[in-house]
């Protein structure tokens, strides 16, 4: 492919889409021209280049501010075009001037840490619950950071002088606690506040446009969206995102051309998924509150296909017995997934911190999928335990009901 930058594409922002638009079309603005109609997949780690003087000066270039080099690529560590696909295509539904691809969500974290701390700026501000992984990377300071936990009113508070970032997560993993997150913007004042976007994604809420100067995604999620890509992105200004392709490039934590692709490809079914796993998981709470055999049900304002619900039995028994849902780790596959984080997402969390947080022993976290809510229902109805009296019916139910009274009993 003939490519005038690093970047997939000569990136003229075309005008203002809707979200579904740019789902669709974002990140491939170029391919008609091409003569193609499905990106493509350039595999390659390394370029040929007879102009060594012009790829010293961008290498040097992009050693100076971390810009993509201007010109042909060089290596697959500097960037790749079909990366840099989804990555402008991630900036355009995010409403961000760039965006940063890595290997995994952890690893986009560990940059973003790593960028700050290079700076001198080792301190970070945090409101839990957070990401089980995420919690431990930050009270751990494996990346030589030092972190004041704190709830959203006590931010501006915990500012230091040596305070690079301020993390939050809305929805919250696992609870789904929100916050408001221009008012965490505010109380940040110059310090950048990092939003993990992951539960919500850009369908549901853009963070950038209430204040954050970062969100983050574990793209292995609801942006790939089919359980077979791992990968992480951050959205950000291009200042920002210059600093993370240079810690990208030294630390080694590029994400693989073919999950690029695969993540392209599942941003453009993104709107339609989180929308039909959305209305089917508002389905689920409904009846979830309803039933007697659960105690608490958490299910953010924002909507989403996430659910968190507390459970009066034994919720490793509700675990053992599901035999649509599958229980595993992860969340926003196509089919809907059951897992107890407090054995396991957020293990790794001191336990008083992680019940502090509100992560009991109790919880159960559910990532509706995209199967029919009737049989999704079925199966954590049996699965929850002995019948109850109260039964939520659907309006199928009711219908079926109706048919098996009237019909002929000899028939």
């Amino acid at each position: 492919m003939d490519t005038a930058t690093m970047g997939a594409y000569d990136d003229v922002r075309p005008a203002p889409r809707a979200l579904a638009t740019e789902a669709v079309h974002a990140g491939r603005d170029d391919l008609a021209r091409q003569g193609l109609h499905a990106p493509p997949i350039d595999l390659s780690t390394t370029y040929p280049s007879y102009d060594s003087r012009g790829e010293a000066a961008r290498i040097d270039a992009f050693a100076t501010d971390g810009a993509d080099p201007v010109g042909p690529p060089v290596y697959g560590r500097l960037g790749n075009p079909t990366v840099a696909r989804f990555e402008t295509a991630l900036a355009r539904l995010e409403g961000t001037e760039s965006a940063v691809a890595f290997a995994s969500g952890m690893a986009a974290l560990s940059a973003v840490l790593l960028a700050r701390s290079a700076t001198g700026l080792r301190h970070v501000v945090a409101v839990r619950p957070l990401y089980g992984c995420s919690d431990h990377l930050l009270t751990a300071g494996l990346l030589g950071t030092e972190v004041t936990w704190t709830d959203p009113a006590g931010v501006t508070d915990a500012l230091r002088p040596d305070t690079g970032l301020v993390m939050v997560e809305s929805p919250a993993n696992p609870t789904l606690a929100e916050l408001d997150l221009r008012a965490v913007a505010h109380a940040c004042g110059s310090v950048p506040l990092l939003v993990d976007n992951t539960f919500a994604t850009p369908v549901l809420q853009r963070p950038a446009e209430q204040g954050a100067r970062l969100v983050l995604h574990s793209a292995t999620k609801y942006l790939g969206g089919h359980g077979d890509v791992l990968a992480g992105v951050v959205a950000c200004d291009e200042e920002l995102a210059g600093r993370l392709r240079q810690i990208r490039f030294a630390t080694g934590g590029v994400l693989h051309p073919l999950a690029g692709y695969l993540l392209l490809r599942g941003l453009s079914t993104l709107p339609v998924r989180v929308r039909a796993a959305s209305a089917s998981a508002a389905e689920l709470v409904r009846r979830l509150a309803a039933d007697p055999r659960v105690t608490r049900v958490h299910y953010p304002r924002i909507g989403g296909a996430m659910i968190a619900f507390e459970v009066k039995g034994d919720p490793h028994e509700l675990i053992s017995r599901v035999r649509l849902v599958t229980p595993a780790v992860s969340l926003g596959s196509v089919d809907t997934l059951i897992q107890h984080p407090a054995s396991i997402s957020h293990r790794i969390v001191d336990a008083d911190d992680r019940r502090g947080a509100g992560v009991g022993d109790k919880l159960l976290r559910l990532s509706v999928g995209l199967e029919d809510v009737d049989d999704l229902w079925a199966d954590l109805d049996q699965a929850l335990g002995e019948p109850t009296k109260v039964r939520v019916r659907t309006a199928e139910a009711a219908r079926t009901a109706q048919r098996v009274r009237t019909a002929d009993p000899v028939g």
